[in-house]
């Protein structure tokens, strides 16, 4: 049975070797997703703007949540909680796939020629497509109500880096257990949600109580979402040196999960 190099070398080489066909599977599953509706890939566009409106509505006017620290608008509120709801649906949408990629596609398993490796990448490749979708409708709304955004937006791409790296390495692990575990699946989609709610999307990690900040800060996507807000809101250069440790931790990550892939791998075709 053929064995898989675990190397990172093994990992840049793949994705690099099979870009041309990363790029037509994600341009074929953003395609596919609206295929047969009428707006097709407009509801991408709608989406995150019903959304978007929903959220606002619910916490700001039902539950007259206001922003610690700000003016108190409810334009200010949507603006900030839309900023890290689109950091965050990039997550949840890998992580809720990743359990079913190759139970879903087990005609390419059959296929001894075909990457494997490469469908947590396409996954993650249509979420950010999405999320820059989402992006755009953040930069319509904020530029039509308060202006162009500072200049550290700019930075936006940066910081979102260690987030990308993460999604990959889980994308490539659950993808692998979802094969051996098909509970997997429900456990991710609870875990998911519940991570939803105990990150910083709907409070400041500075309105919680001073003995559970510390818990806070251990979820990784605290530190994304902080710094997304801080470079498109309030005009924050990020924290080079925490930043630093979530790109190398991220990349380790990212190692850790396409090793396991390509360990367990020569088992799929058994099991589906």
């Amino acid at each position: 049975m053929k064995d898989f190099s675990i190397s990172p070398l093994s990992m840049v080489r793949s994705l690099i070797q099979h870009r041309q066909l990363v790029a037509s599977l994600i341009r074929r599953e953003v395609i596919g997703r609206y295929r047969g509706s009428m707006l097709g890939t407009m509801w991408s566009f709608f989406n995150p703007l019903l959304m978007l409106i929903i959220y606002t509505f619910v916490f700001s006017v039902v539950f007259q949540a206001r922003w610690k620290g700000g003016t108190g608008s409810k334009t200010e509120f949507a603006m900030v909680l839309f900023a890290g709801l689109l950091v965050f649906n990039i997550f949840s949408e890998c992580l809720n796939r990743a359990p079913s990629l190759i139970v879903m596609n087990v005609n390419y398993v059959k296929k001894v020629v075909f990457p494997l490796e490469i469908l947590p990448v396409v996954s993650q490749g249509a979420a950010v497509f999405h999320g820059l979708v989402s992006f755009l409708v953040w930069f319509v709304f904020y530029v039509s109500f308060f202006g162009l955004p500072p200049i550290t937006a700019w930075l936006f791409p940066v910081v979102i880096m260690p987030l990308m790296f993460l999604v990959l390495g889980l994308g490539w692990f659950l993808a692998s257990l979802g094969v051996y575990l098909r509970d997997v699946t429900q456990f991710v989609g609870l875990l998911v949600t519940a991570l939803m709610f105990l990150s910083p999307i709907f409070y400041p990690v500075s309105s919680l109580p001073v003995q559970y900040r510390s818990l806070m800060e251990l979820n990784p996507m605290t530190p994304v979402i902080e710094q997304v807000r801080g470079v498109l809101i309030t005009g924050q250069v990020p924290d080079w040196r925490i930043f630093a440790m979530q790109f190398a931790a991220s990349l380790l990550i990212a190692w850790l999960g396409f090793s396991w892939f390509q360990k367990t791998r020569k088992g799929f075709a058994d099991v589906l």
